[in-house]
């Protein structure tokens, strides 16, 4: 999942205002996010160095939760087909 710097401030905030998900956020959290631009190199390169032909990885525009969700679900549904057409024509 792939949000923005501006979504992520958004939802940190709404978490610390909402007492049933004021657990969900820490003083940890917040350090962190000082690094984002660095976070954003090593995933660059963790995504370069680790996504392959038969296992790419698959970046989700996360911003809108309900497209993230659907997005992955057809990914994930795409793939299980996929490796169900191999599998036929390995037979």
């Amino acid at each position: 999942m792939n949000i923005t710097k501006d979504e992520q401030e958004k939802r940190f905030k709404e978490r610390e205002q909402n007492p049933d998900k004021q657990w969900k956020i820490t003083d940890e959290d917040w350090r962190n996010r000082e690094k984002w631009d660095q976070y954003l190199i090593a995933v660059d390169r963790m995504l370069v160095r680790t996504s392959t032909e038969k296992s790419p990885w698959i970046v989700v525009e996360g911003n809108n939760k309900y497209y993230a969700r659907i997005r992955v679900l057809k990914a994930v549904i795409a793939a299980i087909e996929e490796g169900i057409k191999e599998k036929k024509g390995e037979k």
